[in-house]
């Protein structure tokens, strides 16, 4: 499987015009590396991830999960990330790419599809992001769809079912029940994801954790102990990593540090600089310094 992987990297260096490339086919991107990065902040939309070459380590919540060659990583909630490459050189870059999850798509092949070709986890709480090992059959699904960057007037008729392929690859994986729980709009981790989609929209304002679980079609209770388990955060945590990262955004953009603090929330620019410093390992104008004419990418599995 390595020389069909080192096969498939090429082909996708090749394409790759910048060290993130939006391509021609839908939701795909791929991302190139020629040294080790330093964490980035983003929000993941849901997306898998498969990696060519080299190897990402990704921080989210109280979870670290590092993944390469051998392994694929499913984000199936918006989550906020801090996500570093730790290998990669100029004569081995980091090659990757990411696969937007289209729900409309994944819903349409878990109706035609058995329940019992579905993989499944192991009882309990869902997560909404895990990484598994690979597998040839997904390395192939992969492989169709890279390949239509070689052939840019077959993507319309294409990538749709190259698409499908990967979507079913997952679904008969490990992640495979992860994957069927996004897909159902009634499911605890739906649930969880209309709650944290309004956090994303309101996140600058106090959301009581009562109110979310309310969104949610929740107890209180129950809400918390699904969402922690979703997402390795709490309700606050998530809400809090949520307006970091939104602040520095704004300094990335130039934004003043006490403007920035006000503009995501903040009542107190002293809390938000120990905050942000206790996250980001430097206070807010330091790293402003440092962040000045960095891009900030939206898939960020990549």
């Amino acid at each position: 499987m390595q020389d069909r992987l080192d096969s498939i990297c090429a082909q996708v260096l090749r394409h790759a015009v910048s060290p993130y490339y939006e391509t021609p086919v839908p939701r795909l991107v791929v991302a190139t590396q020629c040294a080790p990065t330093s964490g980035v902040a983003t929000v993941y939309e849901p997306v898998t991830c498969l990696i060519l070459q080299g190897t990402k380590q990704v921080v989210i919540g109280d979870q670290v999960l590092r993944y390469d060659a051998s392994s694929y990583f499913v984000a199936s909630l918006d989550l906020p990330a801090v996500g570093r490459v730790v290998e990669a050189s100029p004569d081995k870059p980091y090659v990757a790419a990411a696969l937007r999850i289209d729900r409309g798509a994944l819903a349409d092949l878990i109706a035609s599809m058995g329940p019992a070709s579905i993989g499944h986890t192991p009882p309990g709480d869902l997560a909404g992001f895990a990484v598994a090992s690979v597998t040839e059959e997904l390395v192939e699904a992969w492989a169709g769809l890279l390949g239509l960057l070689d052939r840019p007037g077959d993507v319309a008729m294409l990538a749709p079912m190259r698409e499908r392929e990967i979507l079913y690859r997952l679904l008969q994986g490990p992640l495979g029940h992860q994957l069927c729980a996004i897909a159902q709009e009634d499911s605890r981790l739906s649930r969880v994801r209309r709650a944290i989609l309004w956090m994303h929209e309101h996140f600058d304002k106090m959301l009581p954790t009562a109110t979310l679980a309310e969104i949610a079609g929740m107890s209180t209770a129950s809400f918390h102990r699904h969402f922690k388990a979703a997402t390795a955060m709490s309700p606050l945590q998530f809400q809090k990593t949520l307006r970091l990262h939104a602040a520095r955004r704004l300094l990335a953009g130039g934004s003043e540090a006490s403007r920035a603090a006000y503009s995501v929330g903040y009542e107190s620019a002293s809390q938000f600089s120990r905050e942000y410093a206790r996250a980001f390992g430097l206070p807010p104008s330091r790293d402003a310094e440092r962040l000045r004419g960095v891009v900030q990418v939206g898939v960020g599995a990549v």
